[in-house]
């Protein structure tokens, strides 16, 4: 029993020496594990980056029947809630007799582009904080059981929401520019009236959104990817390389052996 204690004390001691012990060992970003999720810290900041910062507008070419003629503009952008931009006219009054500011475009897209910005940010501080233990704690990475496993378990779940997060994304992303575009006229209301004949002029290019779609996707693979380098440390690839790893510092073996 008192042997036991003594065993149990020395294995803290260790724990308690490794996780004070921050050293930089920079060999583990030269190996597929360290350098890909290297990849995937920068694919994260593009991913939440070309979506998260994109604002746009739409603009509409207006006829009245009085031969005036004038440009409403609706402006939108992250998140992506349409039905709460507002068309406005450029001197801010009404045009055709109506108040076009009372009028709005379609569609709520919130809930899409929230998971997916939110989740790219997680991934973001979750590869930081793995960086820090590969590099600064790589001992206590290596020697024990639980970390890597759960390094595993992170990894296979983070690319399964990469792929679900990225293909509600992408669908959303086509809906919005289906709501953005030349769609507007027949939908709108106001463009309805046999005194208003509308034209539809422009829409903010979507070039960074489809990029985010495009890092979406590859950061699912690269996630995919490094589940397979992960698993190499845990204790399901090699067991009994692990079991010596934590039996070193132990209890000698009996003598004869």
């Amino acid at each position: 029993m008192a042997s036991n204690i003594y065993l149990v004390r020395q294995r803290i001691s260790r724990l308690g020496q490794r996780m004070s012990s921050f050293q930089i060992n920079l060999s583990p970003l030269k190996e597929p594990l360290g350098f890909i999720k290297v990849l995937e810290w920068i694919a994260s900041i593009f991913a939440f980056a070309t979506c998260g910062c994109y604002k746009g507008k739409t603009e509409i070419q207006v006829l009245c029947s009085n031969g005036n003629n004038n440009t409403v503009t609706a402006a939108f952008g992250y998140p992506f809630r349409l039905n709460q931009a507002s068309f406005q006219t450029a001197s801010g009054e009404e045009l055709c007799g109506k108040k076009w500011s009372s009028y709005f475009l379609i569609g709520d897209y919130s809930s899409s582009a929230q998971f997916y910005v939110t989740f790219a940010v997680f991934v973001f501080l979750y590869c930081i904080a793995a960086l820090l233990l590969y590099v600064g704690y790589t001992n206590l990475y290596r020697d024990s059981r639980k970390l890597p496993m759960i390094d595993f378990v992170v990894t296979l779940v983070a690319t399964f929401l990469w792929l679900v997060s990225t293909s509600a994304w992408a669908k959303a992303l086509t809906d919005i520019k289906i709501a953005t575009g030349h769609n507007i006229i027949q939908e709108l209301d106001a463009c309805k009236q046999p005194e208003v004949t509308c034209y539809f002029d422009s829409v903010t290019s979507m070039g960074s959104l489809n990029v985010s779609v495009i890092f979406g996707f590859l950061n699912m693979i690269l996630w995919g990817g490094n589940a397979w380098f992960v698993y190499k440390e845990t204790s399901l690839h090699s067991p009994s390389n692990t079991s010596a790893a934590h039996g070193q510092g132990g209890i000698p073996p009996p003598a004869g052996m």
